[in-house]
């Protein structure tokens, strides 16, 4: 008879963390849902870190110089070429030696980072590589090489990337938002996972990469100082953004006349760029002279004009609706437990956010304290990003950036650049289709192959999914014919594939 504690440990690393590394179901396999609270008691969340790893204000001063540095060298006049390389002498004879990386677009070596990198004082700005992409790629690094092996559950790094998706920015928008998205997830995402919903809902509208997302840098107020000419407007974007997807959730009881008060009352709501004048350049700022004045009405509140505290006080409102608590109850239970969520955890869920005025921690307490959601039944297809995550836990594998963001480019959630403010779709459906399922088989293939190794493929599946292991998989695996080839098809199990 199977040990419900074995079933548990499965489930708590494959269901609510990152997957399973060699060797952690034997280790939490005496108290795993004690140590999956456990996570939630210590607010466990890894510390992206890294050198290219900067403030958001810091990364925006980066590109501004950078620009200009390119509109610099557009500007200048035309110099005569330069002459070109010399040959270079081999036991061959004089000869030019040429080599680019060859391969595919998920081929490991086709993105490889140069062994140097050249000085950049010699090289025109335009000939380096574009910067907030190298920016993108210190980002992954840190995230695929550092924090997904870190915890022996991961709930923290799952929540972090649940929380980036549910306040989705694309990459790309623009060089501004592409260049802060990472710092955009460390500095408003992950400092308040386990914290007050609120706390983490007034960062995330108030950095400068969301502000830039959803033009908000870009609305002034009808009636304001900035408009006595009255040919600038109003901007609903992110007012739309945050009653819609942030907050209420599209049934959420709000109408157009409740999104354009909401904009009204964040107008003024920018990023410092004024480069004539000191101040906090590349940060948040609260533009007066932008905001529309007057008191605005939202959802039956009446909001007094007080500048910036104005929004934050609509925000926090927004916060502690009901409608807000009953839809980040759903997609959080959709999340880790089904696409069609089970009523009774999202009564429970919401009534926990209710209870304690969205404390987080009290929300995933009850999320993973319903019986419900330790159904062993796997009916959750597994993202890209999530499948990609555990390949990469369960073989120990550390693969380059730029190898991770091609794989999820192909599998179709490229790193942080969702088609729409909404992000990436969070139900099987979205990620099941043929096409979709058949650039697994390569993304899996290109992993085993790495990982094969002296890595014994029955010994494999048995040690990383334990009792969620079926025999037909087991099967299957034992009957490959190389090692390569059976941790392919470990991979592809829907065993793996599923949570």
């Amino acid at each position: 008879m199977a040990n419900s504690k074995d079933i548990d440990a499965a489930l708590t690393l494959w269901r609510f963390g990152l997957g399973a590394r060699e060797g952690d179901l034997q280790a939490i396999k005496d108290d795993p849902r004690d140590l999956l609270r456990q996570e939630v008691v210590e607010c466990y969340t890894p510390t992206p870190v890294g050198p290219a790893l900067r403030s958001s204000a810091d990364l925006l001063m980066s590109l501004i110089e950078y620009n200009k540095e390119i509109q610099a060298e557009r500007d200048r006049p035309a110099a005569a070429p330069m002459p070109g390389p010399q040959p270079v002498a081999t036991a061959a004879g004089n000869a030019m030696v040429a080599t680019r990386p060859t391969g595919g677009m998920m081929d490991p070596g086709a993105m490889a980072a140069p062994s140097s990198q050249p000085d950049k004082k010699a090289t025109p700005a335009s000939k380096r590589p574009y910067l907030p992409q190298q920016i993108l790629i210190a980002e992954a690094d840190a995230r695929f090489n550092g924090t997904i092996h870190q915890p022996l559950i991961g709930f923290g790094e799952r929540l972090a990337m649940f929380w980036a998706n549910h306040f989705a920015i694309a990459t790309g928008k623009g060089g501004d938002v592409h260049i802060m998205a990472g710092a955009f997830e460390r500095e408003a995402i992950r400092p308040h996972v386990f914290g007050r919903f609120e706390d983490m809902l007034l960062a995330v509208e108030s950095h400068p990469a969301m502000l830039y997302f959803l033009d908000n840098h870009q609305s002034i107020g009808p009636n304001s100082q900035a408009n006595k000419n009255g040919k600038r407007g109003l901007n609903e974007n992110l007012a739309r953004e945050i009653m819609e997807l942030h907050t209420l959730g599209v049934n959420g009881g709000y109408d157009q006349a409740d999104v354009t008060s909401l904009a009204r009352i964040i107008t003024g709501w920018t990023i410092y760029r004024d480069e004539k004048r000191p101040g906090p350049m590349g940060s948040f700022v609260f533009n007066s002279s932008a905001h529309e004045p007057g008191d605005h009405p939202v959802m039956g509140m009446t909001y007094a004009e007080d500048g910036v505290e104005q929004g934050r006080s609509a925000l926090r409102d927004l916060a502690r609706h009901p409608a807000t608590a009953k839809h980040i109850a759903f997609k959080l239970v959709r999340h880790f437990v089904a696409d069609e969520p089970p009523a009774g955890i999202v009564r429970k869920v919401a009534a926990a956010y209710t209870k304690t005025h969205g404390d987080l921690s009290a929300v995933y307490k009850a999320l993973i304290d319903s019986e419900e959601a330790w159904n062993p039944e796997l009916s959750k297809m597994r993202p890209p990003l999530d499948y990609v995550v555990a390949m990469i836990r369960a073989t120990g594998l550390r693969p380059k950036p730029e190898q991770i963001m091609s794989t999820l480019n192909a599998l179709g959630q490229p790193f942080w650049n969702p088609s729409g403010p909404n992000g990436f779709s969070d139900v099987t459906d979205g990620w099941a289709s043929s096409e979709g399922l058949a650039t697994r088989i390569d993304a899996a293939s290109i992993f085993a192959h790495q990982a094969s190794g002296t890595t014994d493929p029955r010994e494999f599946v048995k040690d990383r999914l334990g009792l969620l292991l079926s025999a037909e998989t087991l099967q299957a695996v034992a009957r490959a014919e190389t090692k390569a080839q059976g941790l392919s098809i470990a991979f592809l199990s829907p065993e793996f594939q599923r949570r």
